[in-house]
């Protein structure tokens, strides 16, 4: 049920033996991470239950959690792939990617990304500034020129001035991974044509909002924006036929 869900994993190790200790919690630290498993929403259904137009989305989409990507340097290759083009194509990118990588069903990682060459990124569609964008972001990883994961510890402000360091991110891109890489649910992406676009319709607004009009909009369901941006997502999937909402 919605209030007390179980989750059934089956894990299969490459090598014929049983998983380890270790294999068992890296996983479990994994699926936490992806599926928000660990987060209290408490607050959240609070300040929901108190406001009349967001408390009937959060009841409708009861038992969600904030999904995240395992780690950053994923969150920020998916962010490339979608820059400017829809969910949709960005995620043919990405599996365009993985199989051009040897990896088919799984997110390569750095090292087999930085062998490619900028043409073999072309090939498969992604733009010149893109593919120089991966290129460099995998290169970098793999030197170990670039610890991403490190973000986790800074506050809001020094992690996006850091991803704003890096080649191919800009202002979407940086708090696109605050929110998905690093779980900041705060962060409301304000450049993401589609959530805006959302967002006005939600609130009924006749003009379309920018992100200082994104800011103010949400800025009455803080901590909680980049939450209202999942919520909102979801519902255009619930609409789409894609989800079923409760």
């Amino acid at each position: 049920s919605a209030a007390a869900p179980r989750l059934a994993v089956t894990a299969s190790p490459i090598a014929p033996a049983a998983l380890a200790v270790r294999d068992r919690k890296r996983i479990d630290a994994i699926l936490a991470r992806l599926l928000g498993l660990d987060v209290d929403l408490s607050d959240w259904y609070r300040l929901a239950a108190g406001d009349a137009r967001l408390g009937p989305l959060a009841e409708r989409f009861r038992g969600m959690k904030p999904p995240r990507f395992p780690d950053v340097f994923e969150a920020l290759a998916n962010a490339f792939a979608c820059q400017q083009l829809s969910l949709e194509v960005g995620l043919e990118l990405l599996n365009r990617l993985a199989a051009r990588c040897g990896t088919p069903g799984a997110f390569p990682r750095p090292a087999e990304i930085a062998r490619l060459r900028p043409a073999s990124l072309r090939a498969l569609g992604f733009s010149t500034q893109k593919a120089r964008a991966i290129l460099s972001l995998a290169r970098g990883v793999e030197r170990r020129a670039l610890d991403l994961e490190a973000l986790r510890a800074m506050e809001d402000a020094s992690a996006h001035a850091q991803l704003i360091a890096l080649h191919g991110v800009g202002r979407w891109t940086a708090e696109y991974v605050l929110l998905r890489g690093l779980g900041r649910l705060n962060v409301f992406p304000g450049d993401d044509v589609g959530a805006q676009k959302r967002l006005a319709r939600w609130l009924e607004r006749r003009a379309p909002l920018d992100h200082a009009g994104v800011r103010r909009a949400t800025r009455a369901w803080q901590p909680y924006a980049g939450f209202v941006y999942f919520h909102l997502l979801l519902d255009g999937l619930a609409q789409a036929g894609v989800v079923r909402a409760a």
